[in-house]
């Protein structure tokens, strides 16, 4: 075996642990935010996270001044959608909402990002495209129904899967905005940028919340779950997923994502005591496949395009 081929190997075994991470997140910060507020709680988590991947970067020399310049009003907009708007929505969601509820709505990320690249970035649309998108989207939509037709009927939906819905949306900005800038800059040295003023606006929101006086008496397992936040649902799986991109590409990894539910799933169960619905389950088995489904005929479309592209070059 090559050395590019087992370098792709371990990526392969290590991008595992990104939706473990992420998964794990939902859990962890749905118990952080009872004992302190959601967005002390977020600056807690980017802070520190920004500093140590700010640290990665000088240490690589991965500093780009020129690509700061130019791209600097891309960067501000990932990192008030993706950093601020996303984790903002993800906090206070956790507070009316389950961690299984929030982790299958923004499991669709990928569905929506390839989508919106359709509309807006001339990428192409097929129908694998349109049936995992509607295959997603009655797998949320069963979710915040609960299954029940009153409640659709009502309009008494839970403010915390509303929330997440206004999440998601914020992510799938960010990754639309992302797509554009990252034609020039790093995803590291991106992620880095967006993490830091993200985390800049947060302990400035913070100021205004005032929540900090509950920090010093939070709990020695919040602490624990905190410092999973910093440093395994932040910096380690940010860089791994970096990596995995530059590695493997950026469809490849995209699958990866269909595991963050299943995660977030039986870590809440085993660990926080949650219960689990037919919906739910239901619900999961609808988007992990059409997820599959978009994100896999978003890489075949690609692989294609490349192919037409190589033949009109030869003839």
């Amino acid at each position: 075996m090559g050395t590019k081929s087992k370098q792709n190997a371990r990526i392969y075994f290590f991008m595992l642990l990104v939706p473990l991470f992420w998964g794990g997140a939902f859990g962890a910060a749905k118990h952080v935010i009872t004992e302190i507020s959601p967005i002390t709680a977020a600056t807690l988590q980017f802070g520190p996270a920004g500093l140590i991947l700010l640290l990665v970067v000088t240490m690589r020399s991965q500093w780009k001044i020129d690509v700061l310049k130019k791209q600097w009003f891309g960067l501000l907009m990932m990192a008030l959608t993706g950093i601020l708007g996303y984790n903002a929505f993800f906090f206070v969601a956790l507070g009316y909402t389950s961690a299984i509820n929030g982790s299958l709505i923004m499991a669709t990320t990928p569905v929506f990002v390839t989508f919106g690249a359709v509309l807006f970035l001339n990428e192409t649309w097929n129908g694998r495209l349109g049936f995992g998108l509607l295959l997603s989207l009655i797998g949320v939509f069963l979710v915040i129904i609960k299954g029940s037709l009153e409640t659709l009927v009502s309009l008494t939906f839970n403010a915390g899967d509303l929330l997440f819905v206004a999440g998601l949306i914020c992510w799938v900005v960010h990754g639309l905005i992302g797509k554009v800038v990252m034609k020039e800059s790093p995803p590291l040295f991106t992620t880095t940028i967006t993490m830091l003023l993200g985390s800049l606006f947060f302990a400035i929101w913070s100021l205004f919340e005032g929540g900090w006086g509950m920090v010093p008496n939070m709990s020695g397992q919040s602490w624990i779950e905190m410092l999973f936040l910093i440093m395994c649902s932040s910096v380690v799986a940010f860089l791994l997923w970096n990596k995995g991109i530059h590695q493997i590409g950026a469809s490849k990894s995209s699958l990866y994502m269909n595991l963050v539910p299943i995660n977030a799933t039986w870590i809440a169960l085993l660990f926080y005591g949650a219960t689990i619905t037919w919906q739910q389950i239901v619900g999961m088995s609808m988007v992990i496949i059409g997820v599959y489904v978009a994100t896999t005929s978003h890489n075949i479309s690609s692989i294609h395009l490349k192919k037409k592209k190589a033949n009109n070059t030869i003839t």
